[in-house]
């Protein structure tokens, strides 16, 4: 009885889902059982500041009393799925990241703009991905067969024609037992390359120190494979990995046996594998924050100074295969929100460039790559203009990136083909950067 209400719990499972922007506005809605009103996204918004909001510190479920609001960010864009009944939450918040992932794939990313331009091409895949608000098609290959992404020559072709991109033919996986690979794929070089990334989430103090810190990382794969290649894929250390989740493709039974990744690969690119790295201490960053903020504690009207130096460590918890080789940091960058008393602020950097947003609130510090023993150490000061009672500011997100380094040191002993007679060839490297990576002030 507990399983068949189960089953009907998910069969009723999205009523509507809205995509908005940073900043709330609605920028595609759809809807299956009734028409939700749009007000209804205002609930996520009548708690958060401007800062909050870019910042993507919405909570992920949300409640009325009619109505379950589940919420994903990402790419500066809010995917909310309204819920009329109980649904697990982890599988609507993992069917939202896979449409974010299409529209990734599609788009080359999902910002606001190119979400605008290509109105179109998204509730196509709308349509095709959800049945009646319930997961359909979410495998790229067979979404590219039935709907051809966007390009000019596409476009131009419609105008001539006045044919749709959509397909009206199945494409060939979704009557097979392996739905996310097509048939007869042909490669002249045949070669696979495996991306293993990580992430640190972390709080850092004003003195530098680490409050809390976790690692998650994933193997993201580009398959360029002829026919139907079988791989494995086996580890050095597999204990320093754990809660593993995999894609559709790899056998699970396989993996928990003997700490192995059999799989038969989709095309193209595709995430492998996600997992946490089993850390028992805090983890050493390799980059520390120096903030300094005074603010007057005059009620009516004030000033405020700010301070911002930001530099390499010189020991940190990544591990480089070349040790004596320099570690490389790169795309840096910071977001400086603002406390609501601050009227206005004037800003500078020594390195890099800063764009205050009045309306927001924010300053963007754009430094990119920080060079060992340079000359000029990247250090951003300006002044406030408070009004009000003054408050302490919000932290400080940090975004930053260090290639062929990682924090756990896993590394691949072996990925063996069968099936196929061929020998590709194989690459694999190594990337650590920021999760939600927050500075106090």
């Amino acid at each position: 009885m507990l399983l068949l209400q189960t089953l009907i719990s998910l069969v009723q499972m999205i009523n509507s889902l809205f995509v908005t922007s940073a900043t709330g506005e609605v920028l595609i809605e759809r809807h299956w059982r009734g028409v939700t009103p749009r007000n209804i996204c205002d609930l996520c918004w009548d708690e958060l500041n401007p800062q909050d909001k870019r910042s993507g510190t919405l909570s992920p479920l949300l409640h009325t009393s009619k109505h379950y609001l589940v919420s994903v960010f990402r790419e500066d864009i809010y995917v909310i799925a309204v819920l009329a009944k109980e649904v697990p939450p982890l599988l609507v918040i993992e069917l939202l990241q896979r449409v974010v992932d299409i529209f990734v794939e599609y788009f080359g990313a999902a910002s606001e703009g190119l979400i605008k331009d290509n109105f179109a091409s998204v509730y196509q895949l709308l349509e095709e991905m959800l049945d009646n608000g319930n997961p359909l098609t979410t495998e790229p290959n067979a979404l590219k067969a039935m709907i051809a992404p966007p390009s000019v020559m596409g476009r131009l072709q419609a105008v001539a024609t006045g044919k749709s991109n959509v397909s009206d033919v199945l494409p060939d996986g979704t009557i097979s037992s392996m739905p996310w690979r097509k048939s007869g794929v042909k490669y002249a070089q045949n070669e696979i390359y495996l991306d293993i990334i990580e992430e640190v989430d972390a709080v850092v103090d004003r003195k530098g120190q680490v409050v809390s810190s976790e690692v998650s990382g994933a193997i993201v794969a580009n398959s360029r494979l002829s026919g139907i290649p079988d791989l494995c894929l086996s580890f050095l250390d597999p204990e320093v990995i754990k809660d593993c989740s995999f894609h559709p493709c790899v056998r699970y039974t396989r993996f928990e046996q003997d700490r192995v990744v059999s799989f038969v690969p989709p095309d193209g690119t595709f995430e492998l594998m996600r997992y946490r790295v089993n850390t028992k201490t805090n983890v050493t960053v390799p980059i520390y924050v120096t903030p300094v903020v005074t603010m007057s504690d005059q009620h009516n009207a004030g000033y405020g100074r700010i301070q911002i130096q930001i530099g390499q460590r010189q020991t940190s918890s990544l591990v480089t295969p070349n040790r004596k080789a320099p570690m490389l940091i790169e795309d840096v960058a910071l977001s400086i929100p603002f406390p609501k008393c601050v009227k206005t602020a004037t800003l500078s950097a020594t390195v890099g460039t800063v764009l205050y947003d009045e309306a927001t609130k924010v300053a963007s510090w754009t430094i990119g790559r920080l060079t060992p023993n340079a000359t000029k150490v990247p250090q951003l000061s300006g002044s406030m203009i408070i009004q009000g009672l003054a408050e302490g500011p919000p932290p400080i997100q940090v975004k930053w990136k260090v290639p062929v380094a990682s924090v756990s040191g896993i590394q691949i002993a072996a990925l063996q083909l069968k099936n196929e007679r061929y020998r590709p060839y194989k690459g694999v490297r190594t990337i650590t950067k920021s999760g939600r990576f927050q500075i106090r002030m």
